[in-house]
């Protein structure tokens, strides 16, 4: 199974496919920070790829993509988002880039498309944002299955509420008959085990990428715990547990950066076991 990885921040799509047999053909991210953490966990796994690793995907040449099977892109939230100013389409810097999905889609004719955002995409602009999408991906041939999931729903503490949506090419899948989400996991890890001592939070906030260190009572606070009746904030060895990557992953930037990134990652269990749904799909 072949795929590319756009808007790839640090890799939780590509580390949840690559556990599947996955190989990713193309990245794609514009934040230098992301694609140095990006760089440093996956250039052996990827070493002639990340040699030309774009980072503007509207002057991506389309048509010099390799083939792939799957196409995933956790695109740009903010505009859609409730901590944003929610200008959807209207925002030119980051609301139309779903547009450049589409060109590649039309260009390379993937099998699936593999897409993730804040749960507020579904309700933006009184729901007719989310019918555009809807309908763009529909026109071309492709069926549209979308669930909004709790990172907490597959074993992870951290509420973290996201649509994905996983869309098949019909005519691309043998004796296609539908598409259906996972079944969610009992929570696996509580914030007291994450942070190493008593907390009265079981699942912990959603990690974000602004707001860090704001007061531990204010309505804006996500980072900031009570553990053992003592204020600390969140390392990022924690969020990495948070959001499910391996103790192993590196953080080549600032604890501060290491935070953001993690606040615009994906949370890998989630998506690994929708990946391994679209796997069964594919293979039936």
């Amino acid at each position: 199974m072949k795929f590319i990885d756009l808007f790839c921040g640090i890799g939780g799509f590509h580390l949840a496919l690559h556990s599947l047999g996955g190989h990713c053909v193309l990245s794609c991210d514009k934040d230098n920070h992301a694609r140095k953490t990006y760089i440093e966990n996956y250039k052996k796994i990827m070493p002639g790829i990340l040699t030309d690793f774009p980072s503007d995907i509207t002057k991506i040449d389309e048509t010099k993509i390799p083939d792939f099977d799957v196409l995933c892109a956790g695109f740009p939230c903010q505009p859609f988002s409730q901590a944003g100013q929610k200008k959807g389409f209207s925002d030119a810097g980051r609301g139309n880039l779903f547009f450049d999905i589409m060109r590649i889609v039309d260009a390379k004719n993937p099998s699936v498309l593999f897409l993730e955002n804040v749960r507020h995409l579904v309700n933006h602009d009184g729901g007719k944002t989310f019918a555009r999408i809807k309908k763009e991906i529909e026109d071309r041939g492709y069926s549209f299955n979308f669930k909004i999931i709790k990172a907490s729903e597959f074993g992870l503490p951290q509420h973290r509420a996201r649509v994905y949506m996983v869309c098949f090419k019909k005519s691309n899948v043998k004796e296609y008959a539908g598409f259906s989400f996972p079944n969610s996991l009992p929570l696996q890890t509580t914030m007291s085990d994450v942070l190493g001592g008593e907390t009265p939070r079981k699942i912990g906030f959603t990690l974000r990428c602004g707001g860090r260190s704001s007061p531990i009572k204010d309505r804006r606070n996500w980072d900031g715990y009570v553990v053992d009746g003592v204020e600390r904030r969140l390392t990022p060895k924690e969020g990495l547990q948070m959001m499910g990557f391996p103790k192993s992953f590196k953080f080549p930037v600032s604890d501060s950066e290491s935070m953001k990134q993690l606040g615009n990652s994906v949370a890998v269990p989630v998506v690994k076991h929708i990946a391994q749904k679209i796997v069964l799909t594919l293979t039936k």
